[in-house]
């Protein structure tokens, strides 16, 4: 049993270990990790209004346009959704169900661009880039939030798109099910594709630092590029159409093949190609000049 002269001298010993009234107290140092960033980048995208609404406008656009392509789908016209003075025999189950993916990887890219070249707009670039120093991480954290959410949210539109329409396509040549070769493969690669645009809206709006001009720039590549580039030399437009970054996104969620398009697995890389250098673009300018 502790005596009371103990009992005494361990409290005399707590109060001397206390520290004096008026002493600053030294505060806890966090060390920055890669995990602490992407839980920062995580509750930043999640807090924002536009991340919720430009997610549910992107899915609905999905499955509003695949549900209506497969309900006025007739044999005998042109294809809903499809290119100008396109034949409805060149569309199938899938692409129909696809129709929207125009249309929503602008959605989705748009709110790349906004999660990265916000901070710039608003100034809180620089409060971010003082928590975190070494800048690259605020980067690859941005891209490994939007890209995943990106791509599940799709997928379940596509999926979601192509199961509605299903019924619409019960006595045409072209109705598939969700088990036919390859139509699971395509679903799930317009959202591979989707979530790809995303990070690439990211990269664009850390590049170019600007809202209005990363959108520009996304909306110039993806839809007007190839466009434009139908005025150069036949020669030269058949070489390089294919490798135009949407032309090689649209062959990754492809049914068939085309002659005039690369395989899905070549688009793929082709697509993740040109994200990954938009990437090191925007990591580069990071590193170097200031916010």
């Amino acid at each position: 049993m502790p005596t009371l002269t103990h009992r005494r001298a361990d409290k005399s010993q707590n109060l001397s270990a206390a520290p004096e009234p008026g002493t600053a107290v030294p505060p806890t140092k966090y060390k920055v990790t890669g995990i602490r960033v992407l839980r920062s980048e995580w509750g930043k995208f999640w807090s924002l209004r536009s991340s919720w609404i430009t997610l549910g406008v992107a899915v609905f656009l999905l499955v509003l346009f695949g549900t209506v392509a497969a309900y006025t789908y007739s044999s005998d016209g042109a294809a809903p959704g499809g290119p100008p003075g396109g034949s409805s025999s060149d569309s199938d189950a899938v692409s129909l169900a696809l129709t929207g993916v125009s249309l929503a990887q602008l959605a989705i890219g748009v709110l790349g661009v906004l999660l990265a070249a916000g901070e710039y707009s608003t100034g809180m670039i620089r409060s971010t880039l003082a928590a975190v120093p070494r800048r690259l991480p605020v980067l690859f954290s941005k891209a490994a939030v939007i890209g995943p959410v990106a791509l599940v949210l799709t997928t379940v539109g596509a999926l979601a798109a192509f199961q509605l329409g299903v019924p619409g396509l019960d006595d045409e040549k072209i109705s598939l099910s969700l088990s036919d070769d390859g139509v699971l493969r395509s679903l799930l690669g317009a959202g591979v594709y989707l979530g790809l645009v995303a990070v690439f809206g990211v990269a664009l709006g850390m590049l170019l630092r600007s809202s209005a001009g990363a959108i520009a720039a996304l909306v110039g590549i993806l839809l007007i590029l190839p466009g434009l580039a139908s005025l150069l030399p036949d020669s030269w437009y058949d070489t390089l159409n294919p490798y135009f970054p949407s032309n090689a996104g649209s062959a990754v969620y492809a049914l068939h093949d085309s002659s005039d398009s690369l395989s899905p697995g070549t688009g793929l890389a082709v697509f993740v190609g040109w994200v990954a250098l938009t990437l090191a673009l925007a990591a580069y300018r990071l590193r170097k000049a200031d916010a």
